[in-house]
């Protein structure tokens, strides 16, 4: 059995909460991380302002935000297979409106 060891090389803002991504085998995503901003962490990248803080870090090969929030790179790299669990997710983490 193996597992995927994906590794960031490099992203490219494309506007609003949308980055392009690409990995050490050559696979590029075009990721809306919008829909999955939920939850104490993720939340707060909404503001575009943080979103737009986004880093490499070279050490994990993922993006990283100054307030913590992280993506695993694998997860990243299969975003296709994720993206619409981890949407719901995010929902779900949503405060309840009264």
């Amino acid at each position: 059995m193996s597992h995927l060891i994906a590794k960031v090389t490099s992203f490219e803002p494309l506007g609003g909460h949308v980055l392009r991504v690409c990995f050490d085998d050559g696979v590029e995503r075009r990721i809306d991380f919008l829909p999955v901003l939920g939850g104490k962490l993720f939340s707060p990248l909404r503001d575009p302002a943080l979103f737009a803080q986004v880093k490499l870090d070279l050490e994990c090969h993922t993006l990283v935000w100054p307030n913590g929030a992280d993506f695993d790179p694998a997860t990243l790299h299969d975003w296709p297979k994720y993206a619409t669990v981890l949407a719901a997710r995010a929902r779900s983490w949503q405060p309840a409106h009264a």
